[in-house]
């Protein structure tokens, strides 16, 4: 039994090491993206942004110390326990940031008309802040004094200088991570997800199966589409989320109920590898289903990566961008036919007109050196 503890422990330590270079080099990417594709910032790829800071920092801070957990290292309680608080701002940081994702894409189907009045960018950075603040408040809890200190003091499991074997269910309350962190934070926004979801797509097909819009200039059918794919894809990461973190939240769940029930290491362990997977899952995703984000990773690779010249993403901007562009020659054109007018008024060249009307009627007397003039009085 102590070898095969052992190979699962390495290999577990091994898995860790690989999702957490991945999970760095994809969510740089996602961001690296947005700041090449001017077509990708948007309110929506405001908190994909945030989210994938959540998932880097993950990748290069939760990971290591995970590690230096798994081997048992001796340290100070509330070292320990700060350690373990890292894993819940970014744990709750991810999950307001998709519930924030999901009310954006609500009210975008909702309320297409006024959307961008109302959902601005400086609204979209403070609802940022706002889930990083609540975030921080609420994976921080521990540390004002909900934890396992007290616990360990009256069972003497715990020195005088506050020296344990660093484990996350050593310092965290059970109590807190089930009652306020799971019952409170996280199945409540997850199921709230679920619903705006389940409203959106509601929502999108009712407006595609409505005949009016069948001949509309701006062509809703084809906006529709577009935010049909467009939530499809962020209702996979929310999938894949949820899939991910609830096995973990269900084994403290029976840890609190069943104290006598032995947790498997092993299952514990790919329980946590679950948490951490999903870190590196989402820029897979946005790879797959986002072509805006295919495109910046495919210029990012062959640009940065293989030495290829490639052009510029500001050659291929979004369909808002494009739609302004064939305005202006068809305003150019209009002013041209406007010296075509003036030979009707050249027909009464004796009346001694003032000097500027007496040079507009010159050109029919010299058609050959007047018309440039009229060119540069033009423009």
């Amino acid at each position: 039994m102590p070898g095969a503890l052992f190979s699962a422990e390495a290999l577990y330590i091994v898995m860790e090491v690989v999702i957490a270079v991945a999970s760095v080099i994809g969510n740089v990417m996602v961001v690296w993206a947005v700041k090449i594709n001017k077509s990708l910032r948007d309110t929506t790829f405001c908190f994909i942004v945030s989210l994938a800071l959540a998932d880097i920092a993950v990748g290069a801070l939760v990971i290591p110390l995970a590690i230096t957990i798994s081997i048992g290292l001796q340290t100070h309680f509330y070292s320990c326990l700060l350690v373990a608080c890292t894993v819940l701002v970014l744990t709750q940081s991810s999950i307001l940031a998709l519930f924030a994702i999901a009310i954006d894409r609500y009210l975008r189907v909702k309320i297409p008309t006024r959307y961008k009045q109302v959902v601005t960018t400086r609204r979209a950075g403070l609802a940022v802040v706002v889930c990083w603040t609540v975030a921080f408040i609420v994976g921080l809890t521990p540390m004002l004094g909900w934890n396992n200190l007290g616990h360990l003091q009256q069972n003497g499991s715990i020195s005088a200088d506050l020296i344990i074997i660093c484990r996350f269910e050593n310092v965290i309350s059970m109590d807190y991570m089930v009652y306020f962190n799971f019952f409170g934070w996280v199945l409540p926004p997850l199921l709230l997800m679920l619903l705006i979801y389940a409203e959106i797509f509601y929502m999108i097909h009712k407006q595609l199966n409505n005949k009016k819009f069948s001949t509309s200039h701006t062509d809703p059918n084809k906006y529709y589409n577009k935010e049909l794919y467009l939530a499809k894809s962020l209702a996979l990461v929310l999938f894949l989320f949820a899939v991910s973190w609830l096995p973990l939240h269900i084994i403290n769940c029976i840890t609190l109920f069943c104290p006598e029930c032995q947790t498997p290491i092993v299952l514990l362990y790919i329980a946590i590898l679950l948490t951490h997977g999903n870190s590196a899952v989402n820029p897979i995703v946005y790879a797959f289903r986002i072509r805006k984000f295919r495109t910046a990773f495919k210029k990012i690779l062959q640009q940065y990566f293989c030495c290829k010249d490639t052009p510029p993403l500001e050659i291929q901007p979004s369909d808002r961008k494009e739609m302004p562009n064939p305005g202006p020659p068809q305003q150019q054109q209009q002013p041209q036919p406007q010296p075509q007018p003036q030979p009707p008024h050249q027909d009464n060249p004796k009346s001694d007109p003032p000097p500027e009307q007496h040079q507009r009627t010159e050109p029919p007397q010299q058609p050959k050196e007047h018309p440039p003039l009229l060119e540069q009085n033009s423009v």
